[in-house]
């Protein structure tokens, strides 16, 4: 997380250098990713990596949201914060567990959503257009967006379980540094939704 909170001050008071390599940082970090899922021996070295490329990536799109809408980033910096906290308190006190059918169920939406994205990318790109109501600001754009802020937000359940197990299971090395990654790969996603989800109600 120091990585990813250095390159984005960097990139918050930088952003001219930042602006032209987004879409490589966007490339390069999903790369990063899925490389660091399917071969999770290789976390030590490209989570630093990964950190680094969502940084950037977070700090120019939070200035450009801070700049439509004054003071949105400190209200989605506090309650991402807050979402963590509640949800490490959830599963601590045994609220929430990460079952095989809870589990299957917060996969499957996270995979959903996932495609989704793809597609309104792809629509974006080539056609000019987006996945209808997924930007919108009318109710059901909102409420999309709260589903969509809640499924990440069930992904830290999936995370301190894993955390859990690792250290109960004297996992390896590397496996610290996959956990962390996993960690923050949920906790930058998070914040982005609840980053669209306040622009939107503010619209």
């Amino acid at each position: 997380m120091v990585f990813a909170f250095a390159s984005a001050l960097y990139s918050w008071t930088h952003p001219q250098v930042v602006m032209p390599l987004m879409w490589p940082l966007l490339i390069g970090g999903l790369a990063l990713a899925l490389i660091s899922i399917f071969k999770k021996t290789a976390s030590p070295f490209l989570s630093p990596l990964y950190a680094v490329a969502e940084g950037l990536l977070m700090g120019v799109i939070s200035l450009s949201f801070e700049k439509q809408y004054p003071g949105i980033v400190v209200n989605a910096v506090f309650l991402t914060a807050a979402v963590l906290f509640c949800m490490l308190a959830a599963y601590k006190s045994g609220l929430l567990r990460a079952t095989p059918l809870f589990t299957k169920v917060v996969v499957l939406s996270t995979l959903a959503i996932a495609a989704v994205y793809i597609l309104d990318i792809a629509v974006n790109v080539f056609a000019g257009a987006n996945v209808p109501y997924l930007h919108d600001t009318s109710l059901l754009g909102v409420g999309i967006s709260l589903v969509i802020t809640a499924v990440a937000a069930l992904n830290l359940i999936l995370d301190f379980n894993l955390i859990e197990r690792g250290a109960y299971e004297g996992a390896p090395k590397y496996m610290e540094w996959y956990c962390s990654f996993a960690l923050m790969v949920t906790l930058v996603w998070l914040y982005l939704e609840i980053l669209r989800l306040l622009a939107k109600i503010r619209n």
